[in-house]
């Protein structure tokens, strides 16, 4: 007998990064991300681990931009 396949499963939307995939999202290196962004987003630490939420990084890059272009 055999089992009856699954349905595919629909990919779940990220709500927090890594340190590091917050960096390639960006499009910059970790040292810079750490230099540059990480002092003016929100931390999430559980443990060892940190976590930026994705909002986060979108309210900074849009802050960032608009006083780049101001």
């Amino acid at each position: 007998m055999s089992a009856k396949p699954s349905p595919p499963v629909e990919p779940v939307p990220r709500v927090c990064l890594t340190r590091e995939e917050a960096a390639a999202s960006l499009g910059i290196s970790l040292d810079s991300f750490e230099r540059y962004v990480q002092p003016h987003v929100r931390l999430i630490r559980l443990g060892r681990m940190v976590l930026v939420d994705v909002a986060e990084l979108r309210a900074w890059a849009t802050e960032a931009g608009e006083r780049t272009l101001a």
